[in-house]
């Protein structure tokens, strides 16, 4: 089964996130920060610069607008230690990006936990804000779809995911994707999300040289005021 559709959310955006919102919800969030990155030679994804900050420093900028509960997830704390936030190393080691998910859940203060992988650096807090307003009562998961299929490190997992997360990697079945087997998935839908990604670039993600020049070259193609707004 691909990533089960409990419901597909498609309705408009709502007009209070069309705004930017520093307005947070009793949720936990977690980058994923514990990956080799082998196509960047070994680089830390997340302390490259994009626009003029890192990735990570972004990232952190757009949780801290919707979340109250802020963790990287990562082996190595003294990378992160100037950043002054909780550094939590894998519960699970070897276990990969689903290890990291498990993790994130089992030390967050709320129920209700956002992820996203450390080599994400255009994700919004107006979309964080709507994945989170996704996650209603019977919803184990929220998942957004791009027209490139479902984006699963960068969506919201309850803690309702640990014993599927937890049975997945005792047998050794780590891929993310096919974790929606085991739990209830509401996706939002490509057609939903265009809205919030006029620049057609949320879910770019800088694994390899060349991803890291597309990134760099999509600031600098902005129009200027576009650019001026994203670094203030």
């Amino acid at each position: 089964m691909d990533w089960c559709r409990l419901a597909t959310s498609t309705r408009p955006i709502l007009g209070s996130l069309m705004v930017t919102s520093s307005v947070r919800h009793r949720v936990s969030a977690a980058i994923l920060a514990g990956g080799r990155a082998t196509r960047l030679g070994g680089a830390d994804k997340a302390a490259l610069l994009i626009g003029g900050a890192r990735i990570i420093d972004r990232q952190i900028a757009e949780l801290a607008a919707v979340a109250d509960d802020l963790a990287i997830i990562a082996n190595d704390p003294a990378r992160y230690a100037g950043l002054q936030i909780p550094v939590q190393p894998d519960a699970m080691p070897g276990a990969g990006a689903l290890g990291g998910i498990y993790t994130a859940l089992a030390r967050a203060r709320h129920e209700r936990v956002l992820v996203i992988a450390c080599d994400l650096p255009f994700v919004t807090r107006e979309l964080l804000a709507r994945i989170v307003e996704d996650a209603g009562d019977g919803v184990d998961a929220v998942v957004p779809r791009s027209a490139r299929g479902p984006q699963p490190l960068c969506a919201l997992y309850t803690r309702r995911c640990m014993n599927a997360i937890e049975a997945r990697i005792a047998r050794g079945a780590l891929a993310v994707s096919d974790l929606a087997r085991d739990v209830r998935v509401r996706e939002i839908s490509a057609e939903a999300l265009a809205a919030y990604d006029p620049h057609g670039r949320l879910f770019v993600n800088v694994n390899t040289p060349h991803d890291y020049a597309r990134a760099r070259n999509a600031v600098m193609s902005e129009p200027l005021q576009d650019r001026i707004t994203e670094e203030q």
